[in-house]
């Protein structure tokens, strides 16, 4: 343990018991391979599959806990690069964890921060020993390995831990892809040796990027290794949509039928309902949030950019079909003055009805799965205008 940490007592919300994540499979659609099941953590239970917000800096941006509990979301991500760097994991744990230190009470996944070393190509080096680079706040230097990855995942107490991995662009050479997935490999096998499986459930990542034989095999490889969940990585970094929905629909099936299944960093409507089909559990995206707050809305009759002239008289609600607090409350009009204004206030109001939307999207697969109807709701999905009239 790294000098200066926190005792054992005060690594993580030490309110909840230690206990590893527990997932049911529910139901499968019989014509499709769309999976309902339902992930039990230390801090609740979480209904698949599901769409995570995005908690980067232990907030997601402009939305408050109560808000985050109104609109049902029961489980979010934090980044241990993000928070490694401000405030730093040793205060999150000395005030008992990211759960007590953001006030929020429902289940938290950690992202390793293999991701961030990926997006930092100019400013890192990544060797056998981990990655070292540069901060983006100071340019003060760091080395993240595997072992620090866990470490201060399992300082800040989230339920669900990430393997720290190798993310190479998906159009990468294959001998590059090659190497980097035996060093994933490796990594995974450290991670686990630092895992002290009290608290937070670590889950493997599968890289391989669009080769179907490298992802057979570094599947076979990472689920050797009785994890209590899996994870796809690697997808939505460089390649075409399409190119992405045949490789999930490919790899998600290799991962174990009894363990949850994780595509990280995806993604958009369209993504979610169709890797839904394809057998993926869990997903993540930081788009809701971003889109929301750059005027971006996603309805159920298709996008709207709230900043448009055509909306400044427009007494409706965003979506007339959506209950969120925004769509109950107010009119495109009034929304489309406060961003033109930029006043805080349409920051929260267009990223709840953002969240809602994803939110409420994984609703109506669980529904359409639990009734056998998936390939019929993606395809009224499909038949969705694109814009609003």
């Amino acid at each position: 343990m790294s000098e200066g940490l926190p005792p054992p007592e005060l690594r993580g919300d030490t309110r909840v018991a230690p206990s590893l994540v527990r997932y049911e499979l529910l139901h499968v659609d019989a014509k499709t391979g769309a999976r309902r099941g339902r992930l039990h953590t230390p801090h609740g239970t979480v209904e698949t599959p599901v769409f995570m917000p995005v908690g980067t800096a232990g907030s997601v941006k402009a939305i408050a806990p109560d808000d985050l509990s109104t609109l049902g979301a029961s489980i979010i991500l934090g980044n241990t690069y993000h928070l490694m760097l401000r405030p730093g994991e040793q205060l999150i744990g000395e005030q008992g964890g990211l759960h007590r230190f953001a006030s929020y009470g429902g289940s938290m996944l950690t992202d390793s921060g293999g991701f961030q070393v990926y997006s930092l190509a100019e400013k890192r080096k990544i060797t056998e020993e981990g990655a070292s680079f540069q901060s983006h706040h100071d340019g003060s230097k760091h080395l993240l390995t595997p072992e620090r990855s866990i470490e201060i995942q399992e300082v800040l107490g989230a339920d669900v831990i990430m393997a720290f991995d190798e993310c190479p662009p998906a159009l990468s050479e294959r001998s590059y892809m090659e190497a980097s997935m035996a060093r994933t490999t490796r990594w995974l096998k450290r991670c686990v040796d630092a895992w002290h499986r009290q608290r937070s459930s670590l889950f493997g990542i599968v890289q391989g990027g669009l080769d179907e034989g490298l992802r057979r095999s570094h599947a076979q490889d990472v689920c050797a290794m009785d994890l209590p969940g899996y994870a796809l990585g690697g997808f939505a970094v460089g390649e075409e949509p399409a190119q992405m929905h045949a490789g999930v629909a490919f790899s998600a099936p290799l991962l174990p039928k009894d363990k949850p299944r994780y595509l990280m960093g995806v993604g958009t409507p369209l993504d979610l309902v169709t890797c839904v089909g394809h057998g993926v559990d869990m997903f993540d995206c930081v788009m809701p949030t971003r889109s929301g707050r750059n005027g971006l809305l996603f309805t159920s009759e298709g996008k709207l950019v709230i900043k448009n002239a055509r909306y400044a008289r427009d007494r409706r609600p965003l979506d007339p079909a959506c209950s969120c607090y925004t769509c109950r409350t107010f009119s495109r009009s009034y929304l489309r003055h406060l961003f033109v204004s930029e006043e805080p206030l349409a920051m929260r109001l267009l990223t709840l009805h953002n969240l809602q939307f994803y939110l409420q999207l994984m609703a109506q697969a669980r529904a359409a799965i639990e009734a056998d109807r998936y390939a019929e709701f993606t395809a009224e999905f499909l038949a969705r205008p694109a814009t609003p009239v």
